[in-house]
Order: C-alpha cells, then structure tokens, then sequence
C-alpha cells in the first residue's frame, strides 16, 4: 500500500504531500492544477524515465519521495541488490527517493541508501500498476497477462516450476559437457597436474602451517626460551634465596602465629596457596626446558616444508583449506572427463525423464488456462461494456512447446486481445492508443479477477494463496469520454475494486469522486507572481462542496449542494 508521497519543485508543485489510505483514495480538482503531474511522480519513483524539464522554473533540483508497505518479494528484490531495510524505514516500509538536477542529472536512494533506477523498475511490479495516459507503467506485458489469468482461474504455477528447474539444471551440466570438447581435453592435462602436485604434498589437515609456524618460533628461539624457562625454575625453585623456600620458611612463622592468634589462620591459608602455585609454575618450567631442544636440522625442514606449503597457497588458494577444496573440485572434474561416456549417459537418461515430466506439468497447466481463459474473456467483456465501452475481449492462450519456450510458468503464450469499435480486428491489448480507454480497460480486468478471487475465498483450488498481484493499482483520467450512468458504473467498479486492494485514482467527474474512501483536493494559487500547487485531504463539509463545484462549476447553489449531498449518501 502507498502509505505516503512528497514532490518538491517538481513541475509547477513547489511543495506537495499527501498521506494515504486503504481503500479508494480519490484526487480531483480544477483542469491545470497538477492532479496528473502527481501521478507522474509516483511513476518516476517506480523506474519511469526522468528529465531536467520536471525541474520547477529556477530551482536547482527536484525531488520526489514516497512510502510503500513493503511486500515479501520487495524485501527480497533489496536484499538481492544489496540493500537493507534501513533504520528509518522498518522491515515493513520501503522510502523511495529520486532527485533530478536543473542539469539533468539525477539519483536514486532506497531506504536512504544510493540506489538504481533499474532497482526502483525491479520493485514496481511488486508495489504498484500505473496507468497512466498513454502509457501504461508496472510492465503489463505478458507476464502481467499471465499472473492476471492464474490468479483468476487459481492456478498454481508451482509443479511446472519445480520441474522446469529439475530439468534446467540438468539440461545446462549436459551442454557444458558437450561444449568445447578439446578445450576440457586440455584442461583434464592441468586438472590432472594439479591433483598430482597437490597430493605430493601430503597435506597434515587444514591447519599444518599454522602448526608448523608455532614449532619453528620455539626452535628459533630454542637457546632462549630455555635460558629463560631454567633461569625462571631457578629462581622459583633451586636457588637457595628461591622464592619456594623464602615462602615454606615464612608460612611456619605464621602458622605459629596463628596458634596463638586466629586472626593469622587465614593468611596462613593464603601462604600455603601461593607456595602451592609457586611449586606447579617451577615444574612446569623445568619441563618445558626439558622439551626445548635446538634442532637446525628439524628448523630447516620445518621451513622447507612451510615454503612449499606457500607455494601452493599462492597456486590455488590462500589458505590450505581452500588448497585442499580446489584439489578435491580439480578432482571432480578431471574424473568426469575421465568418465564422459557414463556421465553423459546418465545425464541424457536424467534429462529425458525430466524434460518428460515437464511436458506432463506443462500440458496440465495449459488445459487448466484454456477453460480460464474463456470464462475471463467473458467476465472482463461485460464489466468494460458496463463502462461505456463496446469492445469484443479475448484471452489468447497458445502452446508453445519448442523447448527454446519452456519456461518455469509453462510454456503458454498469452495475449489479452481488444476490439474496442465494431467490426474492427481483435488486436493486444497494449496497443490501445487512448490512455482513458486503457484505464477502464486495466479497472474492468482488475475488477473481474477480484471478483473471482473473492467468490474462492482468496484460495486456489489446491488450497493455496492465489498469486500475489501490486496492492496499490493507479489510475489517471479513467473517465475521459463517459458520463451519467457510465460513471458511476466506473465509480462502482473502482469502490469493488479498492475492498481488496488500495486504489488511486485521478477523476474530473463527482459520480466517480463521490465513491472515495479518502477525498484529496488539489488546489493552484498564485502568490508572489509564482503558481503554487497543494494538495489536502477534505473533510465530509469539504467534500460537499468540492463534488457540488464539479457539477455546478464555479458559482455553487443549493440545487448542486443538495445533490452533492444526495450522490455521497447514495454512494456509502
């Protein structure tokens, strides 16, 4: 859901904020005001195409802003393109931010991190569909098509998908097999050395250099470290002022004080700990001196060893752990050239059997779409005639069954097809040239699948969650060319429509305007010689007023208010 959108400097908006809610969000007012101009920014913030020419006269930049609940696919697409949800956003909410340079330059942030463009085009089809006049944004091509199509016949997608992806990663391991056959005969040759040299080398385990390079700092330091460990027993232990000594002799003395004074019974105690420690430290010195001797022989093999060990590191990993991994994965590879034949064999069997059991899947799915098609087609006519449209509909489901088709959601072709006058041709949908007739279109269609949505419950007929769609559904200048009964059907639909997902939308007619959840005015003034754009949302006193300017104009009466009253009641 859009839960908010911000333009600054943008066209001839110097500030602009709108903050929106569930249900059917409505934007009117007078012709130039900059109602479209809105939705031209929430299209920008969802990947479309940005110009200096959005920059307001004699500022240095634009910027458009908005909040969107985030969707479980969203949150994927951010962590995908390394992104996260951000301190000020919240896993639940993703901010979308764009600025445009006076110059033309321009940049994108995702939960105030830097983004892409090609991100925000990434997201859109999860957050948002816009139609837009002459235009239609959210990628309603035919993998829209076809998400519109299973979600109204509850068809799930996921055994072809499943069985595409078995035999997928089969049929890509049998091409590499069978791509550039000399070069992997020469690679067997490097593969095959390298499995020699690095086991000649007879790796202790992952960690041997390690544990050669602690052996060498103590024959290094042999000299040393036993100076040191026999200088240090001497002291504790040998000596005839050691520190042993000095405490067994003091400990008597407060042991005979504590006889006859109790007080000293605790520090005798303490006394007999430390000469305790002092006697486990000397003989633990005394046994390390014993263990330290100076090998140059064992040094100089330890280093030979270690050079070796390096070399290899710098070969083929930088640590021996990974030395061992690239050995064992040299060995992988080298054994399936060793062993094509076989290998191919049961590659060829696996991918027979699997591209068999796609087939099966993919046939299911396709005899399940035809029956679905036909009673979309059906449904989607009657809700566009009832917007005052004459068109024939049709939903086109084709087979393709080359394997170049195959895909992991079947391999269907699909066109939604439009007749939009009499005796003209069925042609795609996406070549409507009127940006309004698209809008009734997209509203009629969206109408339709919900329809069938909610009669099932929200459910597939397996029991699943009927295929995600964008929750925020936009539509600008929907009721360009109809009027009277034609609107407020219009106005009905998009009320239907806007109980299960949130609606926007830009209207100049009060049928339509009266159905609203949420009601926003946007008003234009001039102040200062500049034109300054707002936007706000109304109250019901407001709303009145506002539904009786755009039946009456300007000069408002009873008559108009009366009915502006009249058409909110009917329309609750």
């Amino acid at each position: 859901m859009l839960l908010e959108l911000r333009a600054e400097n943008y066209a001839v908006i110097d500030r602009a904020e709108a903050r929106f809610g569930r249900g059917l969000n409505l934007l009117t007012g007078e012709t130039g005001a900059g109602k479209s101009i809105l939705i031209d920014a929430l299209a920008l913030l969802l990947g479309g195409k940005a110009s200096a020419d959005c920059v307001r006269h004699g500022a240095e930049k634009a910027v458009v802003s908005c909040a969107f609940e985030a969707t479980p696919g969203s949150l994927e697409i951010l962590a995908e393109n390394g992104l996260d949800p951000g301190e000020d956003a919240g896993d639940d909410t993703i901010l979308l931010r764009r600025e445009i340079a006076a110059g033309g330059k321009g940049r994108v942030f995702i939960n105030n991190q830097p983004a892409t463009v090609g991100v925000l085009r990434l997201l859109a089809p999860e957050l948002a569909l816009v139609h837009a006049q002459g235009e239609t944004l959210g990628s309603f091509d035919q993998a829209q098509q076809r998400l519109l199509l299973d979600r109204f016949g509850g068809i799930a997608t996921d055994p072809v998908a499943a069985a595409y992806a078995a035999w997928h990663a089969t049929r890509q391991r049998l091409e590499a097999m069978l791509a550039d056959e000399q070069d992997r005969l020469r690679m067997a040759d490097m593969w095959r050395f390298q499995v020699r040299e690095i086991e000649q080398a007879q790796i202790a385990g992952a960690n041997e250099d390690s544990e050669l390079e602690a052996e060498k700092r103590v024959l290094a330091n042999a000299e040393r470290l036993y100076a040191s460990a026999m200088g240090a027993h001497e002291l504790l232990y040998e000596s005839e002022t050691a520190a042993e000594t000095s405490l067994g002799q003091a400990l008597k003395l407060i042991e005979e004080l504590a006889r006859f004074e109790p007080r000293f019974a605790g520090a005798a105690r303490e006394l007999a700990a430390a000469k305790a420690t002092v006697e486990d430290v000397s003989a633990t010195v005394r046994d390390f001196a014993e263990t330290v001797q100076a090998g140059p022989e064992r040094l100089a093999e330890i280093e030979d060893r270690l050079a070796l060990l390096d070399r290899l590191k710098r070969k083929y990993g930088r640590t021996i752990a990974e030395v061992i991994a690239f050995a064992e994965d040299s060995a992988r590879s080298l054994a399936e050239v060793e062993n094509r034949d076989a290998i191919l064999a049961e590659l060829r069997l696996a991918e027979a059997k699997q591209a068999a059991a796609y087939q099966a899947a993919a046939e299911a799915l396709h005899a399940r779409r035809i029956p679905a098609a036909e009673h979309l087609a059906r449904a989607a006519e009657r809700e566009i005639n009832g917007l005052a449209m004459r068109v024939r509909f049709s939903v086109r489901v084709e087979a393709a069954p080359e394997r170049a088709r195959w895909t992991a959601h079947g391999w269907d072709e699909i066109a939604f097809e439009i007749a939009t006058n009499p005796g003209e041709p069925l042609k795609p949908l996406v070549e409507i040239a009127s940006g309004g007739e698209m809008s009734r279109v997209m509203l009629a269609l969206k109408v339709a699948v919900e329809a069938a949505v909610g009669e099932a419950g929200g459910q597939t007929r397996a029991g699943k969650k009927k295929t995600a769609l964008p929750r925020t559904l936009v539509f600008d200048e929907i009721d360009i060319g109809i009027g009277g009964r034609a609107a407020e059907a219009v106005g009905q639909k998009l009320k239907a429509l806007a109980a299960t997902q949130q609606v926007l939308c830009v209207t100049h007619l009060p049928q339509i305007a009266a159905f609203a959840d949420q009601h926003f005015l946007i008003e234009k003034a001039e102040i200062g010689g500049r034109t300054h754009t707002a936007i706000r949302q109304m109250t019901e006193a407001d709303r009145v007023r506002e539904i009786a300017r755009m039946l009456s104009g300007a000069t408002l009466t009873e008559t108009s208010l009366r009915h502006a009253e009249s058409m909110l009641s009917t329309s609750r």
